[in-house]
């Protein structure tokens, strides 16, 4: 007997995580309902079945995922009020959860983000025990612990909160390939060379979350080797290590201005991924094929 594919739901499947992780899905046979707030916008592939509307909405919810097997949620509008990331993040992205788990679905894959830990000057590496910042240290964080601690209230799930860093890859929308470049054009150049600047490519993002999200990731009692059945648990994924002079250094070579580089204390410790890597993963592509992507990129906009 030939097993179904699997049946996954993507929020934001327009946007730079969530239009990668449903061709990643696709590359691995699965079915795709791409959840997206404007008709026409999800990726043209075979196998993604658009859905129009807003997730939070107790209807579409409960639509989009009954019958399937696996949740994907990658929506956080990070830059708008408080009040919207908010709404969207800690309020709505649970009424999708709470559909999911009603309807039989095994697995949650949210989008986090590493930017819930404490990395400032002197706290070393950080795994996923890591200190979280506390309520008050942004807009951003809070709202973002916010949800992952919405999210671990729902039962009856096996719950991923997958914590990537600043997150590389081609787009419109993409921060660190296309608005933080735009910033540095403007003037925004000030960084301390030295600092950390933990990265992966939204490829390889996108591997690990369609792998754990098709069951290709094997749960168990251990969250080092999967993750915890009926639990929540928490991963972190980085590319090679690298500093900002990496990523300041490329975008102002390749925009032709010059970097205002500082001494101020800054975080030097490193994003630990023996996790991620004891589930399976393991980045491909390297730092250099990133920048080089990036160089590339700001050049044909210049």
């Amino acid at each position: 007997m030939i097993a179904s594919p699997p049946v996954v739901v993507v929020t934001g499947a327009n946007g730079l995580v969530g239009a990668a992780v449903c061709r990643a899905l696709v590359e691995r046979s699965a079915q795709v309902r791409a959840v997206v707030r404007r008709s026409g916008s999800a990726p043209a592939l075979d196998g993604v079945a658009e859905h129009v509307g807003e997730f939070g909405d107790e209807g579409l919810a409960r639509a989009v995922t009954q019958g399937a097997d696996a949740v994907v949620t990658t929506v956080h509008p990070m830059g708008s009020p408080r009040e919207v990331q908010h709404r969207v993040g800690a309020e709505a992205t649970p009424v999708l959860a709470r559909a999911a788990r009603d309807a039989g679905v095994t697995r949650l894959v949210h989008v986090s983000t590493a930017g819930v830990y404490d990395r400032s000057a002197g706290v070393g590496d950080v795994a996923e025990d890591g200190a979280l910042l506390p309520d008050g240290s942004g807009d951003y964080p809070d709202t973002k612990n916010a949800t992952d601690a919405a999210l671990a209230q729902v039962g009856g799930l096996t719950t991923v909160l997958v914590r990537p860093p600043a997150i590389l890859g081609a787009g419109d929308t993409s921060v660190w390939n296309t608005l933080r470049p735009e910033g540095m054009r403007n003037g925004e150049r000030r960084a301390n060379p030295a600092q950390t600047w933990p990265w992966v490519h939204v490829d390889d993002l996108a591997a690990l979350i369609a792998d754990v999200a098709t069951g290709a990731v094997a749960t168990a009692d251990d969250p080092e080797r999967g993750p915890v059945a009926g639990g929540t648990t928490a991963v972190l994924v980085a590319g090679e290590p690298a500093t900002w002079r990496d990523y300041v250094g490329t975008v102002t070579g390749a925009l032709g201005v010059a970097p205002e580089w500082t001494d101020e204390p800054a975080w030097t410790g490193r994003l630990l991924t023996d996790r991620a890597r004891g589930w399976g993963w393991t980045p491909r592509v390297t730092l250099a094929q990133a920048m080089d992507e990036l160089r590339s990129g700001l050049r044909t906009r210049a």
